[in-house]
């Protein structure tokens, strides 16, 4: 029988990102790719112009019809869309603690939208708190989740310290905006594991959607978190330089 990968995100009408994006991914790979919808949103390969939650019963009535006909052997959470949404989130995980569960926290589009409200991050990390098996901020995210800023690999370094401790669970802190050295920086309340890569030029739309799928499809393939990590980091930087210009704004992914 052919494994099943879930995406629980938002709905991203240009397929940069979201649900679409992660299904394409998961496809990719070889799985059979589910959705679940947390929010629409009304946007282009420029802006996010509108955002509606699905809200929390509708949430968990997509969960519970899917679930009765397919199992899921991986969980991708991408955009919640709302405060609304975390306590049925909190109770989907708590279902699937046996299969590698990898969050994206998307608090807030590229052009400035906050997707969560700001004063609910605190709530969402406590309910994903031991349910997860990675974390993966980028450079604003854990920024916002540590209260730290992050310039540098040692202070990216300590973020990842600080956001373990608040959800016991591995972190890994996506480098990709640093300004000299673009390096992902991985803590699994253990060890460091430093993730170094070009640089590449232009703007992709998708980017945190892309290697979070694609990390959670080489977890389920049965790599470790550290080798999962690494060529997750490969294959994205690999299709960054297939990405193509379809509207007016960034770039977006082309997997085929």
């Amino acid at each position: 029988m052919e494994k099943v990968l879930l995406s629980i995100a938002g709905f991203d009408p240009s397929s940069g990102a979201g649900v679409l994006l992660d299904v394409a991914v998961f496809r990719r790979f070889g799985f059979l790719g589910t959705g679940i919808l947390t929010a629409v949103t009304a946007q282009n390969s420029r802006r996010v112009t509108d955002v509606r939650c699905l809200g929390r019963r509708f949430l968990l009535r997509q969960y519970e019809t899917l679930v009765r006909d397919v199992s899921p052997s991986g969980i991708k959470v991408g955009m919640l869309g709302c405060r609304g949404n975390i306590p049925a989130l909190s109770r989907i995980l708590a279902q699937h603690q046996e299969i590698p569960i990898v969050v994206d926290p998307v608090f807030q589009s590229s052009s400035g939208r906050w997707l969560l409200e700001k004063d609910a991050v605190s709530s969402y990390l406590a309910r994903i708190k031991g349910k997860i098996a990675l974390l993966t901020p980028n450079l604003q995210e854990a920024s916002l989740i540590s209260g730290l800023r992050l310039r540098e690999p040692e202070a990216m370094k300590e973020a990842a310290r600080r956001i373990v401790d608040r959800i016991a669970a591995p972190c890994l802190v996506k480098g990709g905006h640093l300004a000299r050295e673009v390096v992902d920086v991985l803590y699994d309340g253990l060890k460091f594991h430093l993730f170094p890569h070009k640089k590449v030029p232009g703007d992709v739309h998708g980017t945190g959607c892309f290697f979070s799928s694609s990390l959670l499809s080489y977890l389920v393939m049965g790599s470790s978190l550290v080798e999962a990590c690494a060529l997750a980091s490969e294959f994205t930087q690999a299709a960054l330089g297939k990405a193509v210009r379809l509207g007016k704004g960034r770039e977006v992914f082309f997997l085929f």
